[in-house]
């Protein structure tokens, strides 16, 4: 089996408070084998001296959509066809990012897992979470308020990223469906929220009975509920109902981000995406009516993640953003700066997020034993966060799974 030795490389290992100068990593197959403050000694493995760049955990986005080719989501859509391109495009560009795994939390399916694990295409490590659960008139319902309330019994209502289940039979049914189909996670849409044309922003979506049986569901077969939420009121409802994961958050408030903390669990904010449309939104074809509940939530953003931070709220990382504008993920980054710490910010992106994966010590890190998914950056992203946030310029070496898949042992 292969060795590959990283040398002299000053190491963020993706949970330590500081880079580990001078440090040694080697990857064997498709694990880390050793990390080492002395020279890994081997007769016969490849070496790259790193020349001090940093060495750290490949980075996570735990909120994409792969097909959103553009700002519109409702029908008639593309063929399927036609969004499985612009999926390939974005999956390339997001590896070339430094992004070694994505979470698709709306529309992703087993067909792209199966071409990444076929290598039709390079891109990063795919967790999907199939169709999100939405009641009638929540926030995945896109239909237009003047369209028709009759179903086709073919199911041709369902649109490209959610499906409508009311009621708590509708909501096992469409869970045990989607986690058939190799969901790793099932999305709901607990509250209002953007896109979605008629329903108010502020308010909850799904009974208690409700997100009880999906959550019941989900925790039988060793998946997790996650939840778009942007007011406070639907995450406080979420978690104390046994969501594990809130998407957005954006109206948080300090007394709810400590329940979120006494529950435990996670929240994943994403802030490029809110910043992205109000700034080029209009000329994609933004309703107007979304534009209206977009600035309320640009209003409170940055004060809801400075809220989830004093309260030590763990966050992942995500950026959510849709059609043209997945190619402004690095600010994600800088919009998060203003708040955070590179620090907090590249924990988000690594260690954490890996855990809301349920992938702890195995992705996010590097130690003994976790996937061989590593960057040699040519800077210090604790020290200036914009070195990450350039669509992979600083970015010399992308390794997925023990592979090179930018820069090689000699270059």
């Amino acid at each position: 089996m292969t060795c590959i030795i990283f040398e002299n490389a000053n190491v963020f290992d993706g949970q330590s408070n500081e880079l580990r100068e001078a440090h040694h990593v080697a990857v064997e197959g498709t694990r880390i084998k050793e990390v080492s403050d002395v020279p890994i000694k081997s007769s016969s493995a490849m070496r790259l001296d790193c020349q001090r760049k940093t060495l750290m955990p490949g980075m996570i986005d735990n909120h994409v959509h792969i097909y959103f080719e553009s700002l519109n989501l409702r029908p008639p859509y593309p063929p399927i066809t036609y969004r499985a391109q612009y999926a390939q495009k974005f999956m390339r560009h997001m590896l070339s990012c430094g992004f070694t795994t994505v979470r698709d939390v709306g529309g992703g399916d087993h067909g792209m897992a199966m071409a990444l694990q076929d290598q039709f295409l390079e891109g990063p490590r795919f967790f999907y979470g199939g169709l999100c659960l939405t009641q009638t008139g929540g926030h995945g319902d896109m239909r237009l308020m003047s369209q028709p309330t009759d179903y086709c019994a073919c199911g041709s209502e369902h649109n490209v990223f959610a499906i409508h289940a009311d009621g708590v039979h509708e909501c096992i049914k469409a869970t045990r469906e989607e986690l058939r189909k190799g969901a790793s996670h099932i999305k709901i849409m607990a509250s209002g929220g953007i896109m979605s044309l008629s329903d108010p922003l502020e308010r909850s979506q799904y009974s208690e009975e409700e997100i009880r049986a999906i959550v019941s569901e989900c925790t039988r077969w060793g998946a997790y509920v996650c939840a778009h939420c942007h007011p406070a009121e639907a995450i406080q409802r979420c978690v104390d109902l046994g969501v594990r994961c809130i998407e957005h958050g954006t109206l948080i408030d300090e007394s709810t981000a400590a329940a979120v903390v006494k529950k435990g669990a996670f929240v994943v904010p994403t802030l490029a995406v809110i910043f992205a449309l109000i700034e080029d939104g209009p000329q994609l074809g933004l309703q107007a009516a979304s534009r209206i509940k977009l600035e309320k939530l640009q209003e409170k953003a940055l004060v809801g993640l400075e809220a989830m931070s004093k309260a030590g709220v763990k966050m992942g990382f995500g950026t959510d953003l849709m059609g043209k504008q997945h190619v402004r993920h690095g600010t994600e980054f800088t919009l998060r700066n203003r708040v955070l710490t590179p620090l907090e910010i590249l924990r988000s992106a690594t260690s954490i997020n890996a855990e809301i994966l349920q992938m702890q010590d195995k992705l996010g890190v590097v130690k003994q034993g976790a996937f061989a998914d590593l960057l040699v950056v040519d800077g210090d992203p604790i020290a200036d966060i914009g070195v990450i946030a350039s669509n992979g310029r600083h970015i010399t070496h992308i390794m997925v799974d023990g592979m090179f898949r930018k820069g090689s042992l000699t270059n």
